[in-house]
Formats: C-alpha cells, structure tokens, sequence
C-alpha cells in the first residue's frame, strides 16, 4: 500500500502543490508514495495546475493505518480526525512545530521560510535530482502565493533563489507579471458563497485549550468583496458556533495596500483587538484594520497566542 503525502484542511496552493512535488521527489528516491489532499483547490491552485498541465491530488477525509507524510503543517487540528490512527512517517513544513506525534523516528524538515516549496526545492538540490518543469512551475507559483509576490514578511532570500531558479526550469521570464496573473486568479469571488470564501484558507488552532479558526483570504483589492461583507460576517458567526470554536477570525488582505481587513467573532472580542496593540474603543462592529499585516503564520498566530498564554 502507498504511502500518503497530505496537506492541511481547507487546502491553499502551498498544501495541494506541495504534496503533488514532495511526492515526485520521494518516488525519485524509491518510495512508494502518492499525493492526496484534504480538499478540492481553490481558484488560485486550479488555475496553477491546469497552467502547468498536472491534476489535483485525490480528496480524502480520513487516514487511519496509512502511513503518512505530512506537508504544510503539523497540528493535529489541521489533519483528518483519525490522524492518531494512522503511521506517520515524516513532515515538511515552514510553519511552528505542532502537535502531532509519532512511535518510531522520522524524517522531519522544517525550516523557517515563506513556502513548503523553497524547502522542497533544497531537498531536490540536495538529493541531486533535476525538478521537472512542470513541477518547477507549480512550485514556483506556490512561493509566489505564499510569499505574497515576495512582499510578505515571512519571505526570505532563500524563497527568492528557489523562485528564480524554478522560473528558469519552467521557462518563466517575468515573476513579477505571472505572479499578479496567479493572484488575479486568487481573488476570484464571482459566484462563491460566503462560505466558501471563509473557508478558502481556514485554520484551526489550539490555543491555550481554545479552539481558535483563522482564515485569510488575499485579494488584489478589497473592493472585490465590498457587497459581499455583511453575507461573510453572518456565516463567520455560524463558523464561530461550530466545533466548539471561541473564536473564528478572517483576514481580508489587500495585496497593494499591503494589510489587512480583520473581522471577528469571539467570546473575548477585546482580547483579540489588544493582541493586535488596538484598544476596545478601536474595535468598531468586530473590525481592525491591521496596517502592515500580510502573514497569518508570522504576524496573527503568535500574537493570538501570546494573547491567550496572558
């Protein structure tokens, strides 16, 4: 039986690309592996891999007794509910540490970069094996998505060389151009509810014994969902009723203005708002605006976790 490489919940392209090439590199190394994913692409990895000629990854839901390698994240809040059952073998990621353990060693990389990819990336240059060029291209697109065109905080010059030597392999002569055509894709909301739109990027955390959903939705301008707030704090506040949650949280980042729109609902809305240095009287109908701010992983969670460990 193959072993599974798998991404987060409510995959971005990072998770779904990432697991399609962490596959392709450990098939060159002899394993028997195969991609799977914990949900359909978005708009943005669908236009990514019908780009680059590849298929999506097969969607499942649970992966007891699988052995199993996990791309993209290690907290057990983001993997399938049976994921104690099944036989993990290793991680590669660029986000914290989570939770998830293990009964025998394994191969775990984690580095802190912009994208699962520019790790990946290393690890083809260190096995010495050639990346294909249609694997280069999703890859390069994963980085570019992640990294936010190279403007997020979480990039790093190591993001940048992967990108640069990746555009080369796939024959991409302008980043900057098919980086803005890639988030032209993103920041397609036409017929999407606003449930969808909540869960595009969602995810849960564990903080402190609180579950906390953050999702992030990135746009080339926040106009494009303007009509469409009043709809997506009334499925945010039913998403903040489900599973227990004490607060559901979605950032709407304008990729040119270069911050972030946060809308809340929580049982300690004040809480949230000092975790972001904004005070009660700041918190205007469960609304910051977060000047600056364009990574979930480096810029919300710690601070949300800070706030909760207070």
């Amino acid at each position: 039986m193959s072993a599974w490489i798998l991404g987060h919940k409510n995959p971005d392209s990072d998770s779904i690309i990432s697991a399609l090439a962490c596959a392709d590199l450990y098939r060159r190394r002899g394993l028997d592996v195969q991609a799977r994913a914990q949900g359909k692409p978005a708009p943005e990895t669908q236009f990514i891999l019908e780009r680059f000629g590849l298929e999506a990854p097969e969607v499942i839901d649970s992966v007891a007794g699988q052995d199993l390698y996990l791309v993209d994240f290690s907290d057990k809040a983001q993997a399938p509910a049976d994921i104690d059952q099944a036989n993990l073998k290793g991680i590669v990621d660029h986000h914290k540490l989570g939770d998830v353990t293990s009964s025998s060693p394994i191969e775990c990389v984690i580095w802190p970069v912009g994208c699962t990819c520019t790790i990946l990336k290393r690890m083809y240059d260190y096995a010495g094996f050639d990346v294909p060029a249609s694997i280069a291209g999703i890859m390069l697109s994963a980085i570019l998505s992640d990294t936010v065109i190279f403007k997020s905080p979480t990039c790093t010059e190591a993001d940048r060389q992967a990108a640069q030597e990746l555009a080369k392999i796939a024959g991409i002569e302008d980043i900057q151009a098919f980086g803005m055509e890639i988030f032209k894709a993103k920041s397609a909301v036409a017929g999407t509810s606003a449930r969808e739109l909540i869960f595009r990027d969602f995810k849960d955390f564990n903080m402190n014994g609180f579950k906390v959903g953050v999702g992030q939705l990135e746009l080339v301008s926040l106009d494009l969902v303007a009509d469409m707030k009043a709809s997506i704090e009334e499925e945010l506040a039913r998403v903040k009723s489900e599973e227990g949650r004490h607060t559901a949280l979605l950032l709407l980042t304008d990729i040119m203005k270069e911050g972030s729109e946060l809308l809340m609902v929580s049982d300690d809305p004040v809480r949230i708002a000092k975790a972001f240095g904004h005070t009660e009287a700041e918190l205007a109908n469960g609304h910051l605006w977060l000047d600056g701010v364009m990574s979930r992983k480096k810029q919300v969670v710690p601070a949300l976790e800070a706030a909760f460990k207070a």
